[in-house]
């Protein structure tokens, strides 16, 4: 009898432990860690100067959790952070890890309905961050070593619908990809100015970024470093799809710098549409097998909702394939005519497979306008070597052609290819947006009566700036040296 009420209670003790958790009591108070050690029953400790988590922790809808002092936080195995009201983590360095790096902690989820901002924190050997909000900004952060968990599937697992901003923030060696949302999932974040280097070390067939649809709205992917493991054959650099029907992927993936991954670019998809622009993308051949893989840019559809991409400025070097296209997918690598008018400029050099050059292969019906590209990096080459380096319909009569004339490298000289007007999206925005500008300057916000409400310096290259306006038309004006640029801002 003594045995049996001894096991009943270690079940019980063990139930109890299982579910014990800290939720604040939803009142309208801004917590800090400190608050939470005398607080939350043990929860949350202080010792040695380091906080430990113990027990599970939710932020009620209505609380916030701010850490705006140097801190460290351990988490214990198996714990879990649920935010419905507001966490903010923003000070010179936070670091939020697991107590045992051998066991991590659950994910962080931020539900809808909540915000959460990240600035300066480390976060690492957990299991990833989960967001079902919109309101949601990351800069200067680090996430490193994460691994995947029943909620998440990447470092940051993107769940619903929003325009979330990752900036400036360093990914690293986490064990599936830094950024996922699902393929029946509309999501349209701003990944911007981060460096990701050895993500996907399980080596499953994924990219380094993985997302799905984005809904009417715009998935941006601008001004990132992704940087390979070649030991992890299977990861490619950049992936966005929309596989499931039904939904609409808009992308916007700019001068990111794709290298040494299985692949470059891929989009994927019917009822796709976007730009590839200004990218640099080198030697993405860690799998080295022609027939699955190495395409500096990729793009694959099928049905008869086709895929428009337009592709200007990329560098594509010593990857397997220069760019394919696939099915009813279909690119705008460079047109002269007015009403699709494209500058091209792509460059393209030693993309090799089986001792063939392959630059542009148009596997499909479809043709391809592809003007003033530079398709020899370093040579003067005749017609007759452009075509050597490019299939399509001189090669197989069921393909579709490429228009490949005009070329030459000396046209990427033309002072007119050059970017000189500033670019500022999402427009209309709901509350971050992002600014491309050639050179330094600054960007005036007026009301739509005239009155200046904000003003920022601009350094050259992708500025993300956070807007807390209301809802409503306002007019932006851009200086660089010599130039001036006035705009409609529309905040919803």
């Amino acid at each position: 009898m003594k045995q049996k009420l001894f096991f009943m209670l270690s079940v019980f003790l063990s139930l109890t432990a299982a579910k014990a958790q800290y939720t604040t009591p939803g009142t309208g108070v801004t917590w800090s860690l400190d608050d939470l050690v005398t607080n939350s029953s043990g929860a949350l400790t202080f010792s040695g100067g380091i906080y430990t988590l113990s027990q599970n922790l939710t932020i009620a809808a209505n609380d916030a959790l701010v850490i705006n002092t140097d801190a460290t936080v351990h988490i214990n195995a198996n714990i879990e952070i649920t935010v419905r009201g507001d966490f903010t983590s923003d000070a010179g360095a936070i670091t939020i890890t697991a107590t045992n790096t051998a066991t991590p902690y659950n994910a962080i989820t931020f539900e809808t309905g909540s915000s959460g901002y990240f600035r300066n924190t480390t976060i690492s050997y957990g299991k990833g961050i989960r967001i079902a909000t919109p309101d949601f900004e990351m800069q200067s952060c680090v996430m490193s070593y994460h691994m995947n968990g029943s909620t998440t599937s990447s470092a940051i697992n993107f769940s619903t619908g929003g325009n979330a901003l990752i900036n400036n923030s360093r990914f690293l060696f986490n064990h599936y990809p830094a950024f996922s949302s699902g393929a029946n999932q509309s999501v349209a974040p701003t990944l911007t100015n981060n460096y990701l280097e050895g993500n996907n070390q399980s080596n499953g067939n994924r990219p380094q970024i993985n997302m799905g649809p984005s809904g009417a709205d715009t998935l941006r992917i601008v001004g990132n470093t992704i940087k390979g493991d070649r030991t992890k054959t299977m990861t490619g650099g950049i992936g966005a799809s929309n596989l499931l029907g039904g939904g609409q992927l808009k992308v916007i993936i700019d001068n990111n710098i794709v290298t040494n991954n299985r692949y470059g670019i891929t989009v994927v998809g019917a009822a796709s549409s976007g730009y590839i622009r200004g990218n640099i993308i080198e030697d993405n051949t860690s799998q080295n097998v022609p027939a699955q893989g190495g395409s500096g840019i990729s793009l694959s559809a099928s049905g008869s909702s086709t895929m428009n991409i337009i592709a200007s400025r990329n560098q594509i070097r010593r990857n397997l394939w220069g760019i394919t296209v696939i099915g009813t997918a279909r690119i705008n690598l460079g047109d002269t005519d007015e009403a699709t008018f494209n500058e091209g400029g792509n460059i393209f050099s030693e993309n090799v497979n089986t001792g063939v050059t392959y630059a542009l292969y148009n596997n499909t019906a479809l043709p391809i306008m592809a003007k003033n590209n530079c398709w020899i990096e370093g040579q003067t080459p005749t017609a007759a070597e452009v075509e050597n380096v490019i299939s399509h319909q001189i090669d197989d009569p069921t393909l579709g052609v490429v228009t490949f004339t005009p070329f030459g490298c000396d046209a990427l000289s033309n002072p007119d290819f050059a970017v000189t007007k500033p670019i500022i999206y999402p427009n209309p925005s709901k509350g971050n947006i992002t600014i491309d500008i050639p050179e330094n300057g600054t960007i005036a916000i007026f009301s739509s009566n005239g009155m200046l409400i904000r003003s920022f310096e601009l350094n050259a290259g992708t500025n993300a700036i956070k807007l807390d306006l209301p809802a409503g038309v306002y007019i932006t004006k851009t200086e660089t040296k010599d130039k001036n640029f006035s705009n409609k801002l529309v905040i919803q």
